[in-house]
């Protein structure tokens, strides 16, 4: 066999080894659904007024993502009285625009919303593997799927959330990043952007990913240059686009105020949570939901400690920043974490260097928890993830 023949057939066991690796991804994630869904079916039923499985997947932020897919974006603030009310302008539009489109085949809205959250959350899961597996190897990447895909809250992967969406963009960006392919690395940005507000933070993430390669080479630094300022003109661009139908510069940041109590206060409010709820708090939620915030920002340190690559740790860091930084409701925080795969990188590195057996039960024993908590806080608790 010739040298080039040997290049071939090596290139192709690499393409079949990566296609099999990420059907192995796919079927982690498939089996956490399918748990979580059995859970989520259980408490359902044996809740006072059983709603269906269905209809438990399309409750409190479905609603709102629906109204914009069906009748579009108001032109106004709402008021109720004179009261400044929050509407569908708080909402980044691709999940949206996803939902439309997918409607436009002739299919209800609500059942639209469900399948382009469940398609989104396996390009995730194929996503999450491809970072994992660049960064720290093959089971690496598997375990960080598996870690990701049960944890508390994740349930909203198969919700009409927008977060399945989100992760697989953010990921398939760093992924994108990682590997030099800038274009694709400035349009997943870009849509990222568009999807969630901490958007944001992985357009910086993925500015700190060109700054060596615009260093390397000077002749292509417009490719990365183009990609990073593609991205980061997202949130601004949407923004400033609220504000103009509107006719206030501030109208985003009004009304999620005013709709949902969000504001940047420098993490006030999640101090003054953690301080009541650990002294005080006499509700087992609040608590777990305290303690959940706390493992995270441990997690987080352990991760950076061990020096991961700088953009994901950028990201990271903004989002979670983000995330602790401001006022809202606290039981949504560990929602707003999920796609925050920082917190994930010790666990998932710790279980790709573990022997099998040993990463099988704990992951197992993680799951177990993190699957019947979604699923519990869908089924029981009665407020808004």
């Amino acid at each position: 066999m010739s040298l080039a023949e040997e290049d071939a057939t090596e290139r192709l066991w690499d393409k079949a080894g990566a296609w099999r690796g990420a059907g192995v991804a796919v079927g982690i994630f498939a089996l956490t659904r399918i748990a979580q869904l059995i859970i989520l079916g259980w408490l359902d039923a044996a809740a006072d007024e059983p709603l269906g499985i269905r209809q438990r997947l399309l409750v409190w932020d479905a609603g709102w993502f629906l109204r914009v897919a069906v009748d579009g974006y108001p032109h106004g603030y709402t008021y109720e009285g004179n009261q400044l009310q929050g509407n569908e302008l708080a909402f980044f539009p691709v999940y949206p625009m996803l939902i439309r489109a997918v409607a436009a085949l002739g299919i209800p809205a609500s059942t639209a919303a469900l399948v382009v959250s469940w398609v989104a959350s396996v390009g995730a899961a194929v996503a999450v593997h491809l970072l994992g597996t660049s960064l720290y190897g093959k089971r690496t990447g598997w375990a960080l799927v598996a870690i990701c895909f049960s944890a508390p809250v994740a349930i909203v992967f198969s919700m009409a959330y927008s977060e399945g969406i989100f992760l697989a963009l953010v990921a398939g960006m760093l992924v994108a990043a990682h590997r030099r392919v800038w274009w694709a690395a400035g349009l997943l940005g870009f849509l990222t952007a568009l999807t969630r507000p901490t958007g944001a933070a992985a357009a910086v993430a993925l500015a700190v990913a060109a700054l060596p390669a615009i260093r390397e080479s000077r002749a292509k630094a417009w490719q990365p240059i183009t990609a990073a300022v593609v991205a980061l003109a997202g949130v601004p661009l949407f923004l400033a686009w609220v504000g103009w139908r509107v006719g206030d510069p501030a109208a985003w940041f009004r009304i999620q105020a005013a709709g949902w109590g969000t504001a940047f206060d420098f993490g006030s409010s999640t101090l003054s949570f953690l301080g009541t709820t650990l002294s005080t708090g006499d509700s087992w939620v609040p608590v777990s939901v305290a303690l959940i915030l706390l493992a995270a920002l441990a997690a987080a340190g352990v991760a950076l400690a061990q020096k991961p690559w700088l953009p994901l740790a950028v990201y990271g860091v903004i989002a979670m920043v983000l995330v602790y930084g401001q006022a809202g409701f606290y039981h949504s925080k560990p929602r707003l974490l999920v796609p925050v795969l920082l917190t994930l990188l010790p666990a998932a590195v710790a279980a790709g260097r573990a022997r099998p057996r040993v990463a099988v039960v704990s992951i197992a024993a993680w799951a177990l928890f993190g699957l019947w908590y979604g699923a519990y806080l869908v089924a029981v608790w009665p407020y808004t993830l």
